[in-house]
């Protein structure tokens, strides 16, 4: 017969853990958040309906804003190295400075292309001139959560 004994403090670290967790993710979703409302205004027309209308470009848009936030808390929990409150306040601040440099970024793209953004997110169908602005939010995203390590 073999005993299963728990090393003295396990409870106690799995309790963190759990906690640490719980706090990245209240985090990540607050800057999801603030980087969604950040997009939608500063794009015209109402973000949020065209995504819950289904719009196809606004879709692609929010999805490529919504992983590059999701880079950059990542990378920002990562350099923290394990400390929660450096963790969390790296994340904190260096999200709420990728979703500022994310979207003015993304607008000077637009423009110096020419991208009617606007008229792209309200379409019915796909154009593929979204990719390019997908494309930009996800790369300064990239950017942005290497700049933290």
């Amino acid at each position: 017969m073999t005993a299963v004994a728990l090393e003295s403090g396990y409870w106690s670290a799995l309790g963190e853990g759990v906690g640490a967790i719980i706090l990245y993710a209240l985090v990540g979703l607050v800057l999801m958040l603030v980087g969604f409302y950040a997009i939608d205004l500063t794009t015209p027309g109402a973000l949020r309906k065209l995504v819950a209308e289904g719009k196809p470009n606004a879709i692609i848009v929010t999805a490529a804003g919504m992983l590059s936030m999701a880079f950059i808390v990542v990378l920002a929990i990562f350099a923290a190295g394990g400390k929660l409150a450096e963790g969390l306040i790296a994340a904190l601040v260096f999200g709420l400075v990728g979703i500022i440099a994310q979207v003015i970024s993304v607008r000077v793209v637009e423009r110096v292309l020419g991208i009617d953004i606007g008229a792209a997110l309200h379409a019915e169908k796909f154009t593929i001139e979204v990719l390019v602005v997908a494309a930009a939010h996800f790369a300064l995203g990239l950017v942005v959560a290497v700049a933290i390590l």
